[in-house]
C-alpha cells in the first residue's frame, strides 16, 4: 500500500505569504508575483537544514517586498490622484476565515502608506503576524532594539490613523448597498444624504486611467453634491449602469459594478452607526484585472 505524498510546507503558508505580502505591497498582483519567486526560491533550497519554514518563507517575502518597494514608491511620487490599495473582493455572507482577525481594511492600508519600508516590515511581521523581534531582526538585518523602535513609531501613526471595525451582519449590509447604490445614481441628492455621516469622507482612484476625483471630498454637502451633479451631467446618456454584485472589499461591506455601461468600479462603505463614515472607490482597471465578474 502506497503512502500519501507528504504535504509541502510551502502550500500550508501560501495564504500567509500571500497577505503579508499584499500588506507589503498593496496590490493583489503583485503579492502573487511575490510568492511566485519565493516558491522558485523554496524549491532551491535545501530543505533538510530549514528548521522553521514559516519564518523562512516570511523572510524571503519581507526582503522582495522590501526590494520592489524601492521602485514602487518612487512611482507613487508621481501617482495621479489618491491612492487606494488593490481590492481584495470576498463574498458578502461567505464563510469567515479563521485568521479574519488578520484583513486588510482600506483604512489600515492607508496608513501603511505613511510609513517607511523598514517601519511597515516591522509593524506587520510583529503586530499583525506575531513574530518575534529576534526573527524580524534576521529578517531585515537590523538590531532587535532597532525592530521594536522601528514597530513602535509605526505603531503610532497606525494608533492615530486607524478607526474602530465593526462587524456588519450580512443581510443587513447587502441592503444598505442596495439602498446606497440606488441613492448615488439619482440626481436628487436627498435619499443620498439619509445615508451618509456628517463627516463623511470619499476617495477615488483613477490612477489617471479613467475619470476620477483628484483630492478626497468632505462633508455630507460636498459628497452628496458631487453624486448628484455627476448623475444630473449624464442623464441624457444611454448607458445605465449595471451593478454586478454586492461583496465585501478589504472587508468592509460593497459593491462591483459597469459605471455608466462601461467603466468598471469596486466601491467600498465604512458603515459606523448605520451611516456611510467613508467611500473607497476603485476606478484603476490596471488594480480590478484581478477581479472575476463572470457570475455577476
Amino acid at each position: 500500500m502506497t503512502s500519501a505524498p507528504a504535504t509541502d510546507p510551502f502550500d500550508s503558508h501560501r495564504r500567509f505569504l500571500t497577505r503579508l505580502a499584499y500588506r507589503m505591497l498593496g496590490s493583489v498582483s503583485d503579492a502573487e508575483d511575490i510568492v511566485q519567486e519565493a516558491w522558485l526560491r523554496w524549491r532551491e533550497s535545501e530543505r533538510a537544514e530549514i528548521a522553521q519554514p514559516r519564518a523562512f518563507l516570511a523572510r524571503i517575502v519581507t526582503r522582495l517586498c522590501l526590494d520592489q518597494m524601492k521602485s514602487a514608491r518612487s512611482r507613487r511620487e508621481f501617482y495621479v490622484g489618491s491612492w487606494l490599495p488593490e481590492p481584495l473582493v470576498e463574498a458578502l455572507g461567505g464563510e469567515t476565515p479563521a485568521d479574519a482577525g488578520l484583513d486588510a481594511p482600506i483604512a489600515l492600508m492607508l496608513a501603511l502608506e505613511r510609513l517607511s519600508p523598514l517601519e511597515r516590515a516591522a509593524f506587520l511581521l510583529h503586530d499583525i503576524f506575531e513574530m518575534d523581534f529576534a526573527e524580524i531582526a534576521r529578517t531585515i538585518d537590523r538590531s532587535e532594539s532597532a525592530c521594536r523602535q522601528l514597530a513602535k513609531r509605526a505603531r503610532e501613526h497606525v494608533r492615530i490613523d486607524m478607526p474602530p471595525r465593526n462587524k456588519v451582519d450580512p443581510v443587513e449590509a447587502k441592503r444598505f448597498v442596495d439602498a446606497f447604490f440606488k441613492a448615488a445614481h439619482k440626481a436628487d441628492p436627498s435619499d443620498l444624504q439619509a445615508l451618509l455621516a456628517q463627516d463623511v469622507a470619499f476617495h477615488s482612484d483613477g490612477g489617471g486611467k479613467v475619470l476620477a476625483v483628484i483630492n478626497p471630498l468632505y462633508g455630507i454637502d460636498r459628497v452628496s453634491r458631487f453624486f448628484a451633479g455627476i448623475n444630473a451631467k449624464l442623464a441624457h446618456r444611454d448607458k445605465p449602469t449595471r451593478l454586478f454584485k454586492p461583496v465585501l472589499i478589504n472587508g468592509l461591506p460593497g459593491y462591483l459594478s459597469l459605471e455608466r455601461g462601461e467603466t468598471l468600479q469596486a466601491t467600498a462603505l465604512d458603515i459606523r452607526d448605520g451611516r456611510v463614515q467613508a467611500i473607497y472607490i476603485v476606478r484603476n482597471p490596471d488594480k480590478l484585472r484581478h477581479l472575476d465578474l463572470s457570475d455577476g
